[in-house]
């Protein structure tokens, strides 16, 4: 199992405050630093302030000053960017990190964020998921065309005139691309057309294994003989004691009952416990949603009590 720290900059973070994670997670040996990518705050317990940054101007940032952690998003909004010029973006960082990015996309779903800041939403969820399928095409193909050769797309939302599909990432043929969700359907099969990770975000453990077994189905459907990695997200609130368990949910705006429930709260040993359910559901990963990220204390107890106990 590898545990993976995942971080939510938009409720409030300057780049400093996810550098100082970064490197803290890097140091205690931790798989990989992911982010969101949101433009607003969500919730009545954070101001947002200083405001909102951008997911893979950050990670170009982290590229350079770090040097070992995988680094990633959960989940890039295809309805942020245009599909060309993120291929550049992601396949750039990738470069800068000396072949550590990891690409996670989503369809994009909180409408609020893109009126306030002017970007166009499409009004049905058939449009949203269209245009992140042909962009999946074309970042993709991108990508994987062969230096001397020329990618050309034509689909209805997008449409590439005949290039040179420039510049290449640095892990070939491309970063590993990450899918989530819960959707019945078309989220299994575009995963299984996709990705190589499929991850479960904020679900129990029973709507979790349901959704592996789907994206199962899709890969075994689609006649694919490249292995799927399963992954899921959990926010975290660990604890040497039950003390120290309440400070961190009052913290971060949640009680612990609640959170026991549906997060990993509570001691290590009941953390342990709890991520090898999501093991045995078929998770290989774990990302640890860390809301409070001036508590790097809260990442050293987890990679001292709770990491060694899942070797």
């Amino acid at each position: 199992m590898r545990l993976r720290i995942f971080l939510e900059p938009q409720q409030g973070a300057t780049y400093e405050d996810q550098l100082a994670v970064a490197r803290a997670a890097e140091d205690l040996g931790f798989d990989a630093l992911f982010r969101s990518d949101h433009y607003l705050s969500m919730g009545d317990h954070v101001s947002g302030l200083p405001g909102p940054t951008d997911a893979w101007i950050t990670l170009a940032g982290l590229a350079r000053d770090t040097s070992r952690i995988r680094l990633g998003t959960l989940m890039t909004a295809a309805t942020f960017r245009h599909p060309g010029p993120l291929a550049i973006s992601v396949a750039q960082v990738d470069r800068m990190s000396g072949g550590r990015v990891e690409f996670g996309f989503g369809a994009g779903w909180f409408e609020q964020e893109h009126a306030v800041y002017g970007i166009p939403f499409p009004d049905s969820a058939r449009e949203r998921f269209d245009r992140y399928e042909e962009q999946l095409d074309i970042i993709t193909g991108l990508w994987s065309t062969p230096v001397g050769d020329t990618f050309r797309y034509e689909g209805r939302h997008y449409r590439l005139a005949e290039g040179p599909a420039l510049p290449k990432p640095q892990q070939g043929p491309r970063p590993p691309v990450l899918i989530g969700g819960t959707g019945l359907k078309r989220t299994p099969r575009l995963a299984a057309k996709f990705a190589d990770e499929y991850n479960v975000p904020f679900s129990s453990l029973e709507d979790t294994e349901k959704a592996f077994d789907r994206t199962a189905d899709a890969v075994r459907a689609s006649g694919r003989t490249v292995p799927m990695v399963y992954s899921a997200a959990q926010v975290l609130c660990a604890g040497r004691d039950e003390a120290e368990v309440s400070k961190r949910a009052a913290r971060i705006g949640r009680e612990v009952s609640e959170l026991r429930q549906n997060g990993l709260a509570g001691s290590p040993d009941e953390i342990v416990d709890r991520i090898g359910r999501f093991g045995e559901a078929g998770a290989a990963r774990m990302y640890l949603q860390v809301l409070d990220m001036s508590d790097l204390d809260h990442l050293e107890l987890v990679a001292s009590s709770v990491v060694p106990q899942l070797d």
